[in-house]
């Protein structure tokens, strides 16, 4: 088995095919130890309904479960910083549905699992909250959103940089993240734009976020 098609008039139109969990399982295994750090970042420009990243977020809470289920908020902490780390792009809006569905599927199903009537809706609608922004619908060609009024893709950056319950998101424009000569890179590594030179005289790549949001704790996402 191989990969998948849904209908020959949506490859003709998009070139769609969906890889199989046993190709799917054979590439992450090439970069296995950085699919197994919940902090490690994913980003599929052409996720279809999500066969990469709902791998990569399994491999990633088996981990998180591992280290974090007698604490409930830790756990909690975690589980969201694993939601955080993946982000997607398709062109087409019922792929874009069905993988923030199947991903907010898995997330749940490791959390309620776990701490069952315990579990919040907060963590849930915090999830929710995070996929909606890392989950694109748009064409990762043009770097644009798809719709009735396209506009610029911009990702967000999650990360807890005290350790604690406060969450930090920046804003980053898609295009400003793939500096070259053509206006993209061949390896696409999120927020790591604006070009300087390292210690080593390498070039390194820093970004320029477009927004910066206030230190706010992560059960509070979403609620405006």
């Amino acid at each position: 088995m191989t990969s998948q098609v849904v209908s020959k008039q949506r490859v003709a139109d998009h070139g769609e095919v969906f890889t199989s969990e046993r190709e799917v399982n054979a590439m992450l295994d090439l970069v296995k130890q950085e699919t197994e750090r919940i902090d490690s970042r994913f980003l599929e420009p052409a996720c279809g309904t999500g066969n990469f990243l709902t791998e990569i977020l399994n491999r990633k809470l088996k981990v998180v479960e591992a280290k974090y289920r007698k604490s409930q908020l830790e756990f909690e902490r975690n589980l969201v910083a694993a939601v955080s780390s993946i982000y997607g792009i398709d062109i087409l809006e019922d792929n874009i549905i069905e993988c923030r569905k199947r991903l907010f599927d898995i997330a749940d199903k490791a959390y309620t699992a776990l701490f069952k009537k315990n579990a919040k809706n907060e963590v849930r609608r915090a999830i929710q909250f995070i996929l909606e922004k890392n989950i694109i619908w748009g064409d990762a060609l043009d770097l644009k959103t798809v719709g009735a009024d396209p506009h610029q893709i911009i990702f967000s950056e999650w990360s807890f940089p005290f350790h604690n319950s406060q969450i930090k998101r920046r804003d980053f424009v898609f295009a400003e993240l793939l500096p070259n000569e053509t206006g993209r890179r061949d390896q696409l590594d999120l927020f790591s734009a604006n070009e300087r030179l390292s210690d080593l005289g390498e070039k390194v790549f820093l970004p320029t976020e477009t927004r910066s949001y206030p230190l706010t704790h992560f059960l509070k996402i979403g609620e405006d």
